[in-house]
C-alpha cells in the first residue's frame, strides 16, 4: 500500500516536472508579445502583491536617501551659518581698511595680525610682513579707526609690534581743536578691566572737554601729525597749578585687529584728512542712535496724545450724560420737580 501511494506521488511530481519544462520551452521559443503579455498578466494577478512590495521597499529606500541628503545640507547650512557673522564684519574691516589705504598720502604695507594679545603677553603683535617687504623698527602700525602701535623687531618675513597697551608705549598728541598738548601713555589704572589711555602733561590753566578727540602731534619723528588716538571720556587727576590727567577711550582696539596697515618712509606729512570718516564713525553711531530715540520719544508722544484725547472723549460723554440725568430730574415735563427731586407719584384711591 506504501509502495504504490509512493509511486503515485512519484509519477505526480514526474508530470509536474515535464509540465514545467514543456512550459519553459514554450516561454523561450514563443514570440516576444506572448512573453510580455504573459509577464503583465501574472504581475497584474497572482504577482501583483510582491510588485507592491518592492514598490514601498524602493520608495523607502529612495526617501531614506532623500532624507540623508536633506539633513547633510541642513547641517551644512547651520555650520556655514555660524560663520557668517564674522566673514560680515571681517569684509567690512576690510572694506574700511581699503577706503584707508586710499586716503593715505604716505607709503604703506598691508598686514595681518598672525596673534592677537592675550592678557598674559606683552601686548604685542605679530605680523605678517618683515624687512622684505620694507618694514623697519619704530614704524607706525595703523587701523581704519586710529592709531594700533609702532614695529617694535623685524625679522624677514615678520614683526613684532608694541601696542598702544604696552607699558612703554607713548605718542606725543594733542586736541583736535589744538589748545592742548600732551602724552599719551597706557593707563595704570583700569576701568572694568578695560584698556584705556591716560593724556598726560596737559597745563593745568588748559581744560579739555568730555568728548575732544586727540590726534597724534607729529613731535618727537615716530608718529606721523594727525592719527587718531583716542577721545576724551574723562579726569584721572589733577595736581594743582601743575597740571591735568585726562583718561582716554582708545580709537582703534588691538585685541579686535586682523588686518593693519604699517605706515613706511616719511612721517612728516599730516594724516588727519585720511581719517576723518572713520574717527566719525562713533559720532555717526550715536547720531543714528539719537534719532530712533527721538522718533520713539515722538512715536510716544502720539500715543500718549491719543490715549489723552481717548480719555477727554470719554470724559465728555459722561459729562453729557450726567447732564442729561440733571435736567431729567429737574424738568417738570419729564417727571422731575423744581427742586430737583422726582415728582411724587398720586396715591391710589382704591386702597
Amino acid at each position: 500500500m506504501t509502495f504504490e501511494s509512493d509511486r503515485r506521488y512519484t509519477r505526480r511530481d514526474t508530470v509536474l516536472l515535464l509540465l514545467c519544462l514543456t512550459l519553459s520551452l514554450a516561454a523561450l521559443f514563443s514570440p516576444a508579445p506572448w512573453g510580455n503579455g504573459v509577464a503583465a498578466t501574472l504581475r497584474g494577478t497572482v504577482l501583483s502583491p510582491l510588485v507592491w512590495l518592492q514598490a514601498r521597499a524602493e520608495e523607502g529606500r529612495t526617501s531614506r536617501v532623500r532624507f540623508r541628503a536633506v539633513t547633510t545640507e541642513r547641517d551644512s547650512a547651520a555650520y556655514l551659518a555660524q560663520f557668517l557673522p564674522s566673514l560680515r564684519a571681517e569684509n567690512e574691516r576690510l572694506r574700511q581698511l581699503l577706503r584707508l589705504s586710499h586716503r593715505l598720502s604716505a607709503s604703506y604695507v598691508a598686514a595681518e595680525v598672525l596673534h592677537q594679545p592675550q592678557a598674559t603677553d606683552s601686548r604685542t603683535l605679530l605680523l605678517s610682513v618683515g624687512s622684505r617687504q620694507g618694514v623697519a623698527p619704530f614704524n607706525p602700525v595703523v587701523a581704519p579707526e586710529g592709531l594700533i602701535g609702532v614695529i617694535l623687531s623685524v625679522s624677514g618675513t615678520s614683526s613684532i609690534a608694541m601696542s598702544w597697551a604696552h607699558p612703554e608705549f607713548r605718542v606725543s598728541a594733542f586736541t583736535v581743536g589744538g589748545n592742548a598738548f600732551g602724552v599719551v601713555a597706557p593707563s595704570i589704572e583700569g576701568r572694568n578691566n578695560e584698556g584705556a589711555l591716560e593724556f598726560r602733561g596737559v597745563p593745568y590753566r588748559d581744560s579739555v572737554p568730555l568728548g575732544t578727540l586727540v590726534l597724534s602731534s607729529g613731535l618727537g619723528g615716530v608718529f606721523p601729525k594727525g592719527i587718531p588716538v583716542g577721545t576724551v571720556i574723562g579726569t584721572v587727576r589733577e595736581e594743582a597749578g601743575w597740571e591735568r590727567v585726562y583718561r582716554l577711550r582708545p580709537a582703534a582696539n588691538p585685541g579686535s585687529a586682523a588686518h593693519v596697515l604699517v605706515l613706511l618712509g616719511s612721517r612728516g606729512g599730516d594724516l588727519a584728512p585720511a581719517f576723518p570718516s572713520d574717527s566719525l564713525l562713533e559720532a555717526l553711531r550715536l547720531d543714528s542712535i539719537a534719532r530712533e530715540r527721538r522718533a520713539d520719544s515722538v512715536a510716544q508722544a502720539a500715543k500718549a496724545a491719543t490715549q489723552a484725547l481717548r480719555a477727554a472723549t470719554q470724559a465728555m460723554k459722561a459729562a453729557r450724560a450726567a447732564r442729561r440725568d440733571s435736567l431729567a430730574r429737574t424738568s417738570p415735563i419729564l417727571g422731575g420737580t423744581s427742586t430737583g427731586q422726582p415728582a411724587e407719584q398720586p396715591e391710589d384711591s382704591s386702597r
